[in-house]
C-alpha cells in the first residue's frame, strides 16, 4: 500500500477538533431513502458501505428544516427529537465503519414541489409548478430557527457535522439573488442586506451545535443565472460566513434552472475548479471544490496545483464505493468510474424514483443486491460481451462460479462500443476498461471472435447458459431502403461509412440524437467548453455569463433528425439531460422535423410527407435509426435442446440502449446463482 501517487488527495486535514483522514468529501446526493422512515436502514448501510471505502468525509442528501422547507411533500426532513433516532441509524453505522459524517440542511424555497413553498419574494420558479408565498420579517427569523435547531439535532442524532446548502437555486441562495430578492426591507435590497439570511443560519447553528462540530456552507460560487453574484460578491459572502463560524466552505456551481450543463459527461473533468481557486487567499478556511472530478489523477492535480483544500465527489461514489480504497492502494485501474449519465442518480431523484447508479447497480441497494459467495461453485456461460453479459459474467465469477464468456467480436463492448464514439460519450471507454480489469480479476474465461451455437453450447454441459446477444438495428419498411445511400447508425458509429454533406436521420430517439451529435460535431472547432458554452472565466460579468451566450458552433453538415411523432423531438431522453442534447443540436444547426410519413428514397433523396405538405430532402446519406430488433434466436434454440437459458439485456427487451437495465439485470441474475 503506497500514498506516494497522491500524497495531496490523500493527506489528512486537521480542523482542530477534528482530523479527516484524506481530502475526499462524499459531497451530497439525495437518494430518495431519506424520505421514508423504513428505508433508513438501507441508507445507513449505504453510507456505511462508503466509511468503509476510506472516504474522509460523508454529506447526506439534503434534510429540511421544516415542512416548507420540503423539497416534495413527506420529503425527509428532522424538525423534532422524534425523529433524531431514525438518524442515530446512519451515524451509528457510518462511525462503527471508521468514518465521519455530516447531514446536510436543505430548503427547498422556491424550488419546492409543494403548496407550502416560502422564499424571498413571490416569484415561481420555473422548475416548480407552484408559486411560492413571500416571507414576513417574522417568518424570516422562524426559518433562521428552523435551520439553528436542525443543526442542534443533527448533532444530538451523532452526526459529526451539518452542511448549510446555500447554492444551487435554493432558499438561502435564493436571497443572496436579486433576481429572486425583490425586497425593500433588512432582508432585501442592498448585497450586505440580501446575505444576511446566510450570514444569520451560520451564526445561529453555530451558536447552537458549539465550537466543536463541523459547519459547512454550500456557497454558490459561480451562479450561471442573469443577475447572479459577481466575484467580489461572492469573496465578501466568503468572508462573512467565516466570520459566522463556518469550518468548512464547499463550492456550489449553477442553479437548476441554468442553462449551462455543470455536471454532465460533456463537462470535461474538473471544469469548474478555477472557480474555487478564486476565492483561496480571501478566506482562511478549508475550501472544497466540486463537479465533474471523478479519477483520483484529476483530484491529485486538482489538489496540488492549488485550486482547493479538498476535493468533493457525489457520484463517482455511487458508482465506487471503494474509490478512495483502491486510489490509497495503487488499484485505479480497478476503479469503476463514474461516466456523469445521470440515468440511475438524478434522473431518478427529479422523477421521484430511488436513486442508484448505471455503472453499480448496487448503489443505495446495498441491502438488497448482494454478491456473497456462491453456495456451490456451477459453471456458467454467458454469451454475448455487452453491458448485460459483462455485468452477469463479472458478478458470477466474484461470486466463485466458473464463468465462461463467449463473443463474437474481438472484444468487449456491444453497444458501449458505439456509444463512446458520440462526443460527450467518451466516458463509456471507463466502463469497458473497469469490465476488462474485472475479467482478469475474477478468471472469467473469455473466447474472443467465436459465434456460440446451441450444439457447442449444451455439449459443453454448462449448469447454467445466459444469453445476452444485444439487439441488431431494426430496419423500417420504406421503398428505397436498400440503397447504397441508406446508412445504418451502427455503419456511421463505427466508421465503417463517412456520410456527406448533408444527412437525413430517420429517428429521433436515444441513438438518432447520439448520431445527430455525432455528425453535427465541429470537426475543428478551436472553442473551449466555456466558450462554447457562453461562460466567464475572468469575472467580467455577474452570474458567470458572457453576454453572447448560446450563439453555438453550426455544424460543417446540414442535418435533419425525423421523428414520425408530431411531439416535440427528445422528449423521452433523460430528464436531466434531454435538454443538453436538445440545445446543443439547435446550436448546431440541427433540422428538427417532427409529424413525418417517409415515403420512399431515391436518387432525387428523401421523399417525405409532411404536416405542411409533400417535401424531397436533397441529401447525400440517410442514415437509419429507427429502433432495434432482440437478437434472441440462439435463446430460441437453446430452449428447444432443453438447455436451462436466462435472457437479458437486449436481447430480452429490444428499446432504446437501456444500458442501466441490461447491467442491472446482469448483476440480479449473477447475485442469485
Amino acid at each position: 500500500m503506497s500514498a506516494s501517487l497522491y500524497p495531496h488527495l490523500l493527506a489528512p486535514l486537521d480542523l482542530g477538533f477534528v482530523t479527516l483522514p484524506n481530502r475526499v468529501v462524499m459531497g451530497s446526493m439525495h437518494t430518495g431513502l431519506e424520505d421514508r422512515p423504513e428505508d433508513f436502514p438501507k441508507l445507513a448501510e449505504y453510507f456505511a458501505e462508503r466509511a468503509r471505502g476510506q472516504v474522509g468525509l460523508i454529506i447526506t442528501g439534503g434534510i429540511a428544516p421544516n415542512m416548507a422547507g420540503w423539497t416534495k411533500p413527506f420529503a425527509g426532513k428532522l424538525t423534532n427529537g422524534r425523529e433524531v433516532g431514525r438518524h442515530r441509524l446512519i451515524t451509528e453505522a457510518v462511525h462503527e465503519a471508521g468514518g465521519l459524517v455530516c447531514m446536510q440542511v436543505l430548503h427547498a424555497g422556491r424550488y419546492a414541489y409543494h403548496p407550502f413553498a416560502v422564499a424571498p419574494s413571490r416569484i415561481k420558479a420555473p422548475i416548480s409548478p407552484f408559486t411560492p408565498r413571500s416571507l414576513t420579517r417574522f417568518g424570516i427569523m422562524r426559518q433562521v430557527s428552523a435551520f439553528a435547531r436542525c443543526a442542534e439535532l443533527a448533532r444530538r442524532a451523532g452526526y459529526d457535522g451539518v452542511e448549510i446548502m446555500g447554492s444551487e437555486g435554493y432558499f438561502i441562495n435564493e436571497f443572496i439573488a436579486a433576481r429572486t430578492n425583490r425586497r425593500d426591507d433588512e432582508w432585501g435590497g442592498a448585497y450586505a442586506n440580501r446575505i444576511r439570511l446566510a450570514v444569520e443560519i451560520v451564526r445561529r447553528s453555530r451558536e447552537a451545535v458549539g465550537p466543536d462540530f463541523i459547519l459547512v456552507f454550500r456557497l454558490s460560487m459561480l451562479d450561471l443565472i442573469e443577475g447572479g453574484s459577481s466575484p467580489e460578491e461572492v469573496r465578501l459572502l466568503g468572508q462573512e460566513i467565516e466570520a459566522a463560524g463556518a469550518t468548512l466552505i464547499n463550492t456550489g456551481i449553477g442553479w437548476h434552472e441554468a442553462r449551462i450543463p455543470t455536471i454532465a459527461a460533456m463537462v470535461p473533468r474538473a471544469a469548474f475548479t478555477w472557480v474555487t481557486r478564486q476565492l483561496r487567499g480571501h478566506v482562511n478556511l478549508p475550501l472544497i471544490t466540486s463537479n465533474r472530478i471523478n479519477d483520483p489523477g484529476v483530484a491529485e492535480a486538482v489538489l496540488s496545483r492549488g485550486d482547493a483544500d479538498l476535493v468533493s465527489m457525489a457520484r463517482p461514489l455511487l458508482a465506487d464505493a471503494e474509490f478512495v480504497r483502491k486510489a490509497a492502494e495503487n488499484r485505479v485501474d480497478e476503479i469503476n468510474t463514474c461516466i456523469a449519465c445521470n440515468q440511475a442518480c438524478l434522473d431518478h431523484v427529479f422523477e421521484s424514483k430511488s436513486a442508484s447508479c448505471l455503472v453499480n447497480p448496487r448503489a443505495a441497494r446495498e441491502t438488497e443486491l448482494r454478491y456473497l459467495p456462491a453456495p456451490a461453485r456451477r459453471r456458467i456461460a454467458v454469451v454475448g460481451a455487452g453491458p448485460a453479459g459483462l455485468s452477469c459474467a463479472t458478478v458470477a465469477a466474484q461470486r466463485g462460479h466458473a464463468v465462461t464468456l463467449f463473443e463474437a467480436a474481438a472484444e468487449i463492448g456491444g453497444q458501449f462500443r458505439l456509444a463512446q464514439r458520440v462526443p460527450g460519450k467518451e466516458e463509456f471507454a471507463e466502463t469497458l476498461r473497469y469490465f476488462a480489469r474485472q475479467i482478469e480479476l475474477t478468471g472469467v474465461e473469455a473466447r474472443f471472435g467465436q459465434r456460440a451455437t446451441a450444439e457447442e453450447l449444451v455439449g459443453e454441459a454448462f449448469d447454467e447458459i445466459v444469453v445476452a446477444t444485444g439487439v441488431e438495428p431494426r430496419i423500417p419498411t420504406i421503398e428505397g431502403v436498400s440503397r447504397p445511400e441508406v446508412l445504418s447508425y451502427v455503419d456511421v458509429l463505427t466508421g465503417r461509412a463517412v456520410a456527406g454533406s448533408r444527412v437525413a436521420i430517420i429517428g429521433a430517439g436515444g441513438i438518432g440524437f447520439d448520431v445527430a451529435e455525432y455528425l453535427a460535431h465541429p470537426a475543428q472547432s478551436g472553442a473551449s467548453f466555456h466558450e462554447q458554452w457562453g461562460i466567464d472565466v475572468h469575472g467580467e460579468h455577474r452570474g458567470g455569463l458572457l453576454p453572447d451566450a448560446g450563439d453555438g458552433l453550426p455544424s460543417e453538415r446540414r442535418v435533419y433528425l425525423l421523428q414520425r411523432k408530431a411531439t416535440p423531438p427528445g422528449r423521452g431522453l433523460g430528464k436531466t439531460t434531454g435538454w443538453i442534447h436538445r440545445t446543443t443540436l439547435k446550436r448546431r444547426g440541427v433540422q428538427m422535423l417532427t409529424g413525418i410519413e417517409y415515403q420512399r428514397i431515391d436518387e432525387a433523396g428523401l421523399h417525405l410527407s409532411t404536416p405542411s405538405g409533400p417535401r424531397v430532402l436533397e441529401v447525400d446519406h440517410v442514415v437509419i435509426c429507427a429502433g432495434q430488433e432482440k437478437c434472441d434466436g440462439l435463446a430460441t434454440e437453446l430452449s428447444q435442446l432443453g438447455a436451462s437459458v436466462h435472457v437479458i439485456g437486449g436481447a430480452l427487451l429490444a428499446a432504446e440502449l437501456d444500458a442501466k437495465r441490461a447491467i442491472e439485470e446482469g448483476a440480479r441474475l449473477a447475485a442469485g446463482f
